[in-house]
């Protein structure tokens, strides 16, 4: 631990002495906080949701993100055994000067306590998984703040995702724009770890055409290796294509781009927790996800 926190405070330094469109202090603070144990796992319809979702949205007011109908909470309903589950989407946007819509998402929901009669540690914290995709989506919403897009940005941390997608169901089921008007969608799960410094980015197989905008982040300059794969049907497990809730725009034939990191020993793990994340990796991630998005926002029509 006393090595991880050394190696987190010299990243933070050396980050925040250089230019950067990202904080990178308010990024960690970020994961740290929402894979911490008062949010007790984050499972959709329990008490730590609902507390990750007080966390949340005070983050969406204070970054100014533009509210739907004058609320950033959108509940639905799925069954789970025989009860019926609450989960609550989180959602605004940034007013691009086109109508236009990319819809970027990561969801914040876990697999919440797990009964430990020994004592040991029950929480399953999913510092990976995914709380790195909500840090994500709160960077890029900070970053177009104070970049107005092209295309209007709507930002939605969405619930479920563990329960079978629920979130984006619903989300894609009463979208807050016409889904005509949806022209990307960017996913982020689990993006915060990786040994071998590489980052995934699937759906070049479905839409090939996106190619030119991950090129951009392939070339963007950080030690990062933007790799694309992990979306066909000859990977067999390893094809990703209904793995997350982009799967949920992509049965609406509307063009996704999913980022994530191979599957970890923490993956699904009480041990997936804040110390396991790698801040420089995790950084130097949602930077590249921030130079394909940015591209994307230029050239897509």
């Amino acid at each position: 631990m006393k090595i991880f926190i050394q190696s987190l405070l010299l990243f933070i330094t050396v980050a925040t002495q250089a230019q950067t469109p990202i904080d990178p202090t308010q990024l960690v603070n970020d994961i740290r906080t929402l894979s911490s144990d008062k949010y007790e796992g984050r499972m959709a319809g329990t008490r730590g949701s609902r507390q990750a979702q007080f966390y949340l949205i005070s983050r969406f007011r204070e970054i100014g993100l533009q509210s739907f109908h004058n609320t950033f909470e959108y509940p639905f309903y799925f069954p789970q055994g025989d009860k019926q589950i609450m989960g609550t989407n989180l959602f605004g946007y940034i007013k691009g000067t086109s109508d236009a819509a990319i819809v970027v998402t990561a969801h914040y929901d876990h697999l919440g306590i797990k009964r430990d009669a020994q004592g040991k540690d029950s929480i399953f914290n999913g510092a990976d998984d995914n709380a790195s995709g909500v840090g994500g989506l709160l960077a890029l919403m900070a970053y177009y703040k104070k970049h107005q897009p092209r295309h209007t940005i709507i930002f939605a941390a969405l619930d479920g995702e563990e329960e079978g997608l629920q979130g984006a169901k619903a989300f894609v089921k009463q979208p807050p724009v016409p889904v005509s008007q949806i022209v990307l969608n960017i996913n982020m799960d689990m993006i915060g770890r990786n040994d071998k410094q590489e980052l995934y980015v699937c759906g070049l197989a479905q839409f090939p055409e996106l190619k030119p905008y991950v090129d951009a982040g392939v070339a963007a300059g950080n030690v990062i290796k933007l790799l694309s794969g992990h979306d066909r049907k000859e990977e067999g497990a390893g094809n990703w294509l209904n793995q997350s809730d982009h799967y949920e725009f992509y049965k609406l034939k509307i063009p996704f781009l999913y980022f994530g990191v191979e599957d970890h020993p923490d993956y699904h793990q009480l041990s997936d927790e804040f110390s396991g994340i790698q801040p420089a990796f995790y950084y130097q991630a949602v930077l590249k996800v921030l130079s394909v998005l940015e591209s994307a926002d230029k050239g897509l029509q």
